[in-house]
C-alpha cells in the first residue's frame, strides 16, 4: 500500500486537470484495502474512488481522501467453450481485451480501446459499437466500506441499464470493487452492423473477420475520432445519447427528417447526442481553454492548461444550446467532482 498527502491527480486523470487530493492511497490487494478502510477518520470522507480517470472531471481541489486499486493479474475457469476471467481491478482495461483476443476468448473486441480499469468497466457498464460491458460481466467482487466486509454482485444484482448501474447511484461510494469476472466464449461470433465496422471492413476486403481482424478495426475507428488522451486532455465521450419516447421523436423528425437514430423498442429512441451538437455548430469550437473535438463533437477537449470549471461551463453552455433548440437534456457521462 501506498500513500501520499497534498498529492497531485493531475496523472490519474485524462483531461489533465491540474487538482489536488488532501490524502491519496492505493491498495493492491483486499486485505490492504481492509486495513486502510479501518485506519480512515471523518476527515477522509467522502471518499473519492478512482479508477483510470478516464470518466472524471475534476472541478476543484479535492478536500478528503482518493482511493486507487492496484490490485492486478488474472485467472481463467475454462469449462468447454465458456471461460469465467477474474481480473484485478486495476488491471487496464484494453490490457485485459487484448488479452482475450490473443487467447481465443471472444465477446468483448467491439469494446477496444476504451481506456480506464477494469473496476471501473464494471461501474459504468462501459459500452461501444454495440456491445456493452453488462453483456459479458458475470460478478464483482467488493469490499463495503462502511464494515470492511467481502461481497460479491451478480450480473442481476448490479442493475444495468445502459450507461448506469447501482454503483453509480444508490451504492455509490459504498462498495469499493477488487475483482470482476467476465464470461466469455471460445466461439466467435462477430458483430459488426453497428455504426461504420462494416464499411472500414469492407474498405480493407474483409467480408468475415477474424477476432484480431475485428479489433484491429475498431482501434482504428476509435483512433480516427477521439483524439489521444496522451496529447489532448479528454475523456472520451462526454454526453449520455439521449433516449426519448416515440412522441418526442417523430415531433424532432418532423423538422429533420434526416435525423440518426436507434430504436430501441416500439416506444423508445436512442438520438446520439454528438449529432445534435455538432448540428448546432459546436464542432471545434473553444471557449477559453476548453473546446469540442474537430472531429467528434461528442468530445470535450483540454486545449491546454485548461481548469475543471473552464470545461464546465463549455459543458453546462452546449446543454443549455441543446435544451432550448431540442427540447432533450443531454446529461454528462463523465463523472464531474
Amino acid at each position: 500500500m501506498t500513500e501520499h498527502f497534498n498529492y497531485n491527480l493531475s496523472g490519474h486523470n485524462t483531461f489533465g486537470i491540474n487538482a489536488s487530493c488532501r490524502r491519496f492511497i492505493e491498495f493492491d490487494s483486499e486485505e490492504e484495502l481492509q486495513l486502510m478502510l479501518k485506519s480512515l477518520g471523518a476527515e477522509d470522507f467522502p471518499l473519492l474512488i478512482l479508477g483510470g480517470g478516464s470518466n472524471l472531471l475534476l472541478t476543484a481541489d479535492y478536500p478528503h481522501t482518493v482511493i486507487h486499486s492496484a490490485i492486478k493479474g488474472y485467472e481463467a475457469d475454462i469449462k468447454g467453450d465458456d471461460i469465467l476471467l477474474r481480473v484485478g481491478s486495476g488491471e487496464t482495461f484494453d490490457d485485459i481485451v487484448a488479452l482475450c483476443v490473443k487467447n481465443g476468448w471472444h465477446g468483448m473486441e467491439n469494446l477496444s480501446l476504451i481506456p480506464g480499469e477494469v473496476g471501473a468497466s464494471a461501474v459504468q457498464n462501459i459500452g461501444a459499437y454495440g456491445a456493452e460491458l453488462k453483456d459479458f460481466m458475470y460478478k464483482a467482487e467488493a469490499i463495503e466500506v462502511e464494515t470492511g466486509r467481502k461481497v460479491t454482485f451478480s450480473n442481476e444484482d448490479c442493475g444495468y441499464a445502459y450507461r448506469y448501474s447501482k454503483f453509480k447511484d444508490e451504492w455509490k461510494n459504498k462498495y469499493i470493487i477488487t475483482f470482476v469476472t467476465y464470461r466469455l466464449s471460445k466461439v466467435f461470433t462477430p458483430h459488426t452492423d453497428y455504426g461504420n465496422v462494416n464499411l472500414f471492413l469492407e474498405s480493407k476486403g474483409i467480408t468475415n473477420p477474424t477476432a484480431q481482424q475485428l479489433r484491429d478495426t475498431i482501434i482504428e475507428i476509435r483512433r480516427s475520432k477521439l483524439p489521444d488522451p496522451e496529447i489532448t486532455g479528454n475523456a472520451g465521450s462526454f454526453f449520455v445519447n439521449p433516449i426519448v419516447d416515440k412522441n418526442k421523436f417523430e415531433e424532432l423528425a418532423a423538422h429533420y427528417p434526416n435525423m440518426p437514430h436507434y430504436i430501441l423498442d416500439e416506444n423508445h429512441i436512442k438520438i446520439p447526442a454528438g449529432w445534435m451538437i455538432d448540428t448546432l455548430g459546436w464542432k471545434g469550437r473553444t471557449i477559453g481553454h476548453a473546446g469540442v473535438h474537430a472531429k467528434q463533437a461528442l468530445v470535450l477537449i483540454n486545449t491546454g492548461g485548461a481548469t475543471g470549471s473552464e470545461i464546465l461551463n463549455l459543458c453546462e453552455t452546449i446543454r443549455n444550446d441543446v435544451r432550448k433548440t431540442f427540447g432533450i437534456d443531454i446529461k454528462p457521462e463523465v463523472n464531474i467532482i
